[in-house]
C-alpha cells in the first residue's frame, strides 16, 4: 500500500480575485503534487501574494475553490493550518519574545507540544544561534526571515507556501532556504511566489498569474 502522503495534491480551480472593481487574476486552474516544486510568478501587483493567502484559507475569492488531499482524503478547510507551513517576509513576529518564546507560542497556537531540543535544532538548521537571548526586536531582517522559515517547518507540514523567500537574506540565507526546499519535495511539495530567476530555476512549473499559464521551468 502506497504512503498516504504520496497521495497529497493541492488543486485550485476557477480561482478568481478582485478588489472593489479593481480584477487582479481570473479564472486559473492548476493542480500540485508530491515531490513538485510549483513557481508562482508574474508582474509586480499581479496578485502572487494574494494567490498565496487565498491557497492558505486566509483570502476568500470571488469565485473558485480550493482543495487540499491527503492520502486520498480532502481535508476539511478549518483543519488545513495542520497540513500548511507558510513563511513570508509580512508575516509578523512578537518582538518583546525571544525566538524560542516565539516558538513556543506557535506551537501552542498549533495545538503542537513544544519541544526545545527539536526548537533549538531547527534554529541551528536555518543559521541562528539557539542559545540567543535578546528579544527578536533586534533581530535584522534577514535574521527575522530565518525565524519565520522556522514556524513554517515547525510541524513538517506536506504543504510548503513560500511567499519571497529569499527576501532580505545573505547568500548562506538564501543557501538555507534552497536546502528546506529540496527536503520539503521528498516528503511533501512546496508553492513558491516569487520574481527572483535564481529562486525560479529551482521550480519544476510555472504559473503566471498575470496570463494564468502553466508552463514547464526552465532548469
Amino acid at each position: 500500500m502506497p504512503d498516504v502522503i504520496d497521495q497529497l495534491k493541492l488543486s485550485a480551480t476557477g480561482l478568481s480575485k478582485q478588489f472593489n472593481r479593481r480584477k487582479i487574476f481570473h479564472e486559473l486552474t492548476f493542480t500540485v503534487g508530491k515531490g513538485e516544486v510549483f513557481g508562482i510568478t508574474g508582474k509586480n501587483g499581479s496578485g502572487k501574494s494574494t494567490l498565496l493567502r487565498i491557497l492558505a484559507g486566509v483570502l476568500t475569492p470571488n469565485s473558485g475553490s480550493v482543495e487540499f488531499r491527503v492520502g486520498g482524503a480532502a481535508i476539511d478547510p478549518e483543519k488545513v493550518i495542520e497540513v500548511l507551513g507558510y513563511a513570508a517576509p509580512y508575516l509578523m513576529l512578537y518582538e518583546e519574545f525571544t525566538a524560542l518564546e516565539n516558538i513556543r507560542f506557535f506551537s501552542e497556537v498549533r495545538g503542537l507540544p513544544f519541544d526545545t531540543v527539536r526548537a533549538r535544532d531547527l534554529l541551528d538548521r536555518v543559521g541562528l544561534p539557539s542559545d540567543r537571548r535578546d528579544v527578536v526586536h533586534n533581530y535584522s531582517s534577514g535574521m527575522k526571515q530565518r525565524l519565520k522559515l522556522v514556524f513554517a517547518i515547525l510541524h513538517q507540514p506536506p504543504f510548503l507556501f513560500l511567499d519571497e523567500p529569499t527576501t532580505n537574506l545573505d547568500q548562506d540565507g538564501i543557501e538555507v532556504v534552497y536546502s528546506l526546499i529540496e527536503e520539503q519535495r521528498r516528503h511533501g511539495c512546496v508553492l513558491i511566489a516569487t520574481n527572483d530567476a535564481t529562486d525560479i530555476t529551482r521550480c519544476d512549473r510555472l504559473l503566471d498569474v498575470t496570463t494564468g499559464e502553466v508552463s514547464e521551468a526552465a532548469r
